[in-house]
C-alpha cells in the first residue's frame, strides 16, 4: 500500500503540471486581460477601483499625460497612449517576459506556495486566501459531512421499506431537493427567518458577530452555530438527495443478491445482514462519490449561498478574481483546488480498503 501511495503522489506532478499549463495557455487567449482593464479604467470606461490600480502602479498615472500619435500597441483601448506608459503597464504585470518564462516561473514560486501579490487589491494573495479559508471550509465540511450523516441513514432505510409509505414521501422530499437549487433555498430561508418579510431569527452576514472576540468560549461556539444554520441548511437541502438516492440504489443491489439470501437463511438478524455484510459492498459507491461531492462543496456548490449570505470564502475570491483579470488570485486558488482534489481522491482510495479490505489498490497497480 506504501508503494502505491508513493505512486499516487508522483502522478500528481504531472496532474498539475497539465491543469495549470491548459489554464494558462487558454489565459493567454482570453480577451480583456489586467492591462486592458487598467486601459479601460484609464479611458474612463469603468472608474470604479481607479485609485487602487494608479495607486498600486507607482507612476504609471503620469503615463496619460503623454498621448502622441497612435499607439501600435495589442490592447484594445491603448490608442493615443505613450508606449512607454504601455511598457510599463506590461512590467507591472509580469507581461514583459515572454510565456513560457513567465509559467516556468510561476511554476517555482507555487512550488514553494509564493503566489505573489494581487494585481488590483495591493495585498499578499497568501493573505486573501487565509483569511476567506475559514468560511470555506466551514461551509464545505460542515455540509459534507451533515449531507452525508442525514444521506447514508435515510438511504439505508428507503432500501429497506422501499415501497411503503416512509419511502414514497421521503422520495417526494428527496425529489424537491434534488430539483431546486440550493440558492433558491437560501433566499426562502432569508425571507422566512432572517428578516425578510416575516421572522428576524438568524443573522445574513458573516460568521461571527461583531462582539466574538468578548464572548466566553460557549458564547463563541453559539454565535458561530447561530449564523451557520441558515447557510448550512440552504446547501444541506439541496445536496442531499444525491447521495441519498446513491445509497439507496446502492443498497438495493445488494441485498438482492445471492449472499444475503444465503446470510439469512442461516438465521443472521436483519441487523447483522445489512451491517455485516451489505454495508460494506453497498458504502463502496457512496465513497467514490465523497471526493466529488467535498470539493463541489468547498468551491462551486457555495458560491451563490456566499452571495447571498455575504460570506467571503474562496468561491467568492475565485468568482471576483476571474470576473477581474486578477490572475495571480485565479492561478493561486486553481492550484490549491487542484491539489485538495487530488489529495481527497487519494484519501478516497483510502478508505475503500478500511471499509473493504480485500481491496488491494496496490496489487492492481502491479
Amino acid at each position: 500500500m506504501l508503494a502505491y501511495i508513493l505512486r499516487r503522489i508522483a502522478l500528481m506532478v504531472p496532474t498539475i503540471f497539465g491543469i495549470m499549463l491548459i489554464t494558462f495557455v487558454i489565459v493567454q487567449f482570453a480577451p480583456g486581460g489586467p492591462v486592458e482593464r487598467v486601459l479601460a479604467q484609464l479611458q474612463g470606461q469603468n472608474d470604479a477601483g481607479l485609485s487602487r490600480v494608479t495607486g498600486g502602479a507607482g507612476d504609471l498615472g503620469g503615463g496619460m499625460a503623454s498621448r502622441g500619435g497612435e499607439s501600435s500597441s495589442r490592447y484594445r483601448g491603448a490608442q493615443g497612449l505613450d508606449p512607454a506608459f504601455i511598457a510599463k503597464l506590461e512590467k507591472q504585470f509580469g507581461f514583459d517576459k515572454p510565456a513560457p518564462e513567465r509559467f516556468a516561473k510561476m511554476l517555482w514560486d507555487y512550488v514553494r506556495f509564493d503566489f505573489g501579490n494581487s494585481y488590483f487589491r495591493d495585498v499578499s494573495v497568501l493573505q486573501l486566501i487565509r483569511e476567506r479559508l475559514p468560511v470555506s471550509i466551514s461551509l464545505g465540511l460542515w455540509m459534507t459531512l451533515l449531507s452525508y450523516a442525514i444521506s447514508i441513514p435515510l438511504g439505508i432505510r428507503k432500501a429497506v421499506k422501499e415501497g411503503s409509505r416512509f419511502d414514497l414521501w421521503t422520495s417526494g422530499v428527496v425529489i424537491v431537493g434534488y430539483a431546486v437549487p440550493s440558492f433558491l433555498f437560501g433566499i426562502l430561508l432569508i425571507i422566512l427567518f432572517a428578516g425578510g418579510s416575516f421572522f428576524q431569527w438568524f443573522p445574513i452576514r458573516g460568521l461571527t458577530s461583531e462582539n466574538f472576540d468578548s464572548l466566553s468560549l460557549w458564547g463563541k461556539a453559539v454565535d458561530y452555530a447561530w449564523h451557520m444554520v441558515l447557510p448550512l441548511t440552504a446547501l444541506v437541502l439541496g445536496a442531499f438527495a444525491t447521495s441519498t438516492l446513491l445509497t439507496k440504489n446502492s443498497f438495493l443491489d445488494e441485498i438482492r443478491k445471492q449472499y444475503v439470501l444465503t446470510a439469512r437463511m442461516k438465521g443472521l438478524t436483519e441487523r447483522r445482514v445489512l451491517y455485516g455484510h451489505v454495508f460494506r459492498n453497498a458504502m463502496l459507491i457512496v465513497v467514490a462519490g465523497f471526493p466529488g461531492a467535498f470539493i463541489a462543496a468547498f468551491f462551486t456548490g457555495s458560491l451563490l449561498i456566499e452571495t447571498i449570505f455575504t460570506l467571503d470564502g474562496l468561491g467568492l475570491l475565485s468568482f471576483s478574481a476571474i470576473v477581474g483579470r486578477d490572475y495571480p488570485i485565479v492561478f493561486a486558488t486553481l492550484y490549491i483546488f487542484s491539489l485538495l482534489g487530488l489529495a481527497v481522491n487519494l484519501l478516497s482510495d483510502l478508505i475503500y480498503t478500511w471499509i473493504d479490505p480485500r481491496i488491494d489498490f496496490s496489487s492492481r497497480a502491479n
